[in-house]
């Protein structure tokens, strides 16, 4: 048991990241891995590509023990993962988890002792590893080999049917070895991880009725800004709703300078609007319209969802449940007050033309009648109220809420 988290069986769906600092710089590794688990990534993997990144790594893990950070780290090794594994056994030890990409281990003989010398690694230090394929890496031979097939074939598939086909088979046969090699069935994780929207369905659906290793879900580029976001959320969320993925990444392209854990909370907020997972109280706001030409209610809603994803880490430390209640801003009195009495707590804003009067709700009953310029600052004394009244406090010394407590990996998800 590391870190605590339970990856499979019917464990929640887990929520994963990844750095993009250089390794071989563990303060700045250390440091971005400690705010991607501050924002709720509960497995965080870094590149482990030259030796001067192995030799950091254990630094890497003392620098987050000492700032509080339990969040497991997950290895992502290509091409010389064999040798820093092997050279680097404090690395070895201090990763939760080894990531192994078939298609950059090495060709033929060479590649399967490398594999071999891997595998045998994560045995010795009883470590899980995720075997994952990727598109653009995919082993060249096994896909001239099948290609070669198709075309003796009297009917030959498209070619991306034989790609698809090709992942798969990369994936699965390398679990297959690593458990002739001695890992145990409940330590592989799979992925095969794709650009677009429909190839990922059709990988995945297919992979889930061929094995029951947890799968690891992700387009392997996604893409940068809204594009990146709405691909993610059409893959996965199809995927998800069919009981098919046990631990998910969105993998965007940050804007030059931006927040990595962007993706974090894209992860986090396509589970929780799914109903799969609760991480922070959910905002209901409307879009707005003729009615609210004020910007009054677009300011607060922004501003109490700000509110709440920063008190979250205060709140779920001294409350049970607080991350399942709903806040809703709404901005005239045609929606506004029926969307207000549905939340836990809500506020309808006035329109424009309407009576300068805020009416708000508590459970569906109207409590009180907000005015003023203070409005914001009232409300918000509210929702703080309710937290304290409506969720349990926890006992000093009580374990930090978390719901996925990494390893061992149970059964799929899939019954």
């Amino acid at each position: 048991m590391v870190g605590g988290v339970i990856i499979g069986g019917n464990a929640p769906v887990v929520v994963q990241s990844m750095t993009n600092t250089d390794t071989e710089h563990a303060q700045s590794t250390a440091q971005q891995v400690f705010e991607l688990a501050k924002a709720g990534s509960e497995l965080v993997r870094i590149t482990v590509n030259t030796a001067e990144a192995a030799a950091q790594v254990p630094r890497i893990r003392e620098l987050l023990d000492a700032m509080g950070c339990d969040v497991p780290l997950i290895g992502d090794f290509h091409y010389n993962g064999h040798r820093l594994l092997t050279e680097y056994p404090e690395c070895a030890q201090a990763l939760a988890k080894y990531r192994i990409n078939p298609g950059n281990v090495g060709k033929n003989r060479k590649g399967e002792d490398q594999f071999a010398m891997m595998i045998s690694v994560a045995i010795k230090y009883n470590k899980p590893v995720r075997i994952g394929v990727n598109w653009g890496s995919l082993d060249q031979d096994l896909v001239v080999r099948m290609m070669d097939e198709n075309a003796r074939l009297a009917r030959p598939k498209e070619v991306a049917e034989v790609t698809r086909e090709a992942l798969i088979v990369s994936a699965l046969d390398s679990a297959r070895r690593a458990e002739e090699l001695g890992l145990p069935h409940d330590r592989i994780v799979l992925s095969c991880k794709v650009s677009e929207v429909q190839d990922l369905i059709a990988v995945y659906r297919e992979l889930a009725r061929r094995c029951d290793y947890p799968l690891h879900l992700g387009l392997t580029e996604a893409g940068m800004g809204s594009k990146g976001i709405v691909a993610s959320t059409a893959a996965l969320a199809v995927l998800l709703q069919e009981g098919i993925g046990d631990t998910i990444r969105v993998s965007l392209t940050p804007e030059p300078g931006g927040d990595r854990t962007q993706e974090v909370l894209v992860a986090q907020e396509i589970l929780q609007t799914m109903g799969l997972r609760s991480f922070a109280p959910m905002v209901t706001a409307c879009p707005g319209c003729g009615r609210t030409t004020s910007t009054v209610f677009q300011e607060l809603a922004q501003n109490i969802q700000i509110y709440l994803r920063e008190q979250m880490p205060l709140w779920r430390a001294q409350y049970s449940g607080v991350e399942e209640m709903t806040v809703a801003v709404m901005g005239c009195i045609v929606n506004g007050p029926g969307e207000s009495k549905l939340a836990n707590i809500g506020i309808s804003l006035p329109g424009t033309g309407e009576n300068p009067a805020a009416p708000v709700y508590v459970d569906g009953e109207r409590v009180t009648t907000l005015r003023g310029d203070n409005i914001a600052q009232e409300f918000q004394k509210i929702v703080d109220g309710y937290v304290a009244r409506n969720y349990a406090a926890k006992e000093a010394g009580e374990t930090v809420h978390r719901e996925i407590p990494i390893w061992p990996v149970v059964e799929s998800r899939r019954d």
